[in-house]
């Protein structure tokens, strides 16, 4: 059984109006909410091997604070295409994944991720999780996905959490 876990970056500072959206940094809200999630997946034993990540700062920092919560050490693939991406992008990224990893975490942003959230649970998804990412995937919000197969096929899947940082803490 594969394991997918979409996760929204967590929460970005507009402080600094001049910064370019691709080099904003996580908020301290955000960087307390990258801590929450690591932890969430580390007590779940939601553990990735491989991690997609866009290549924006706000990207990269949520994976980094929320790998230093894991016991394991996935590898890596700073994603150019993660950024600003459609739900069809990102599915196109997941599906070039290597079938050898059985749980793949992406980090990147909205819409394209909540859309690919979306569209990708199918109707034996949990209720309760359909529900709240009907309702609202904010920053930090993570949608756990199972499916048998293979990633090249990936077209639907159940839905079984769908986490939001003030559901957690």
């Amino acid at each position: 059984m594969k394991q997918l876990l979409l996760l929204r970056h967590a929460k970005s500072s507009w402080d600094d109006p001049d910064l370019d959206d691709f080099d904003r940094p996580l908020a301290e809200r955000g960087l307390k909410a990258a801590q929450l999630m690591g932890r969430e997946l580390a007590a779940r034993n939601w553990l990735p091997e491989l991690a997609l990540v866009s290549p924006a700062l706000r990207t990269r920092d949520t994976w980094r604070l929320v790998a230093a919560e894991l016991s394991v050490r996935p590898r890596v693939e700073l994603a150019k295409a993660l950024y600003d991406a459609s739900a069809a992008d990102i599915l196109s990224q997941i599906r070039k994944t290597d079938g050898s990893s059985g749980c793949l975490v992406v980090i990147g942003h909205n819409p394209g991720l909540e859309d690919l959230a979306r569209q990708l649970a199918g109707p034996e998804s949990e209720a309760k999780a359909r529900k709240k990412l009907d309702e609202k995937f904010p920053t930090a919000a993570l949608a756990r996905f199972v499916f048998e197969g293979d990633w090249s096929g990936l077209s639907s899947a159940r839905l079984t959490h769908c986490l939001r940082p003030k559901d957690l803490g």
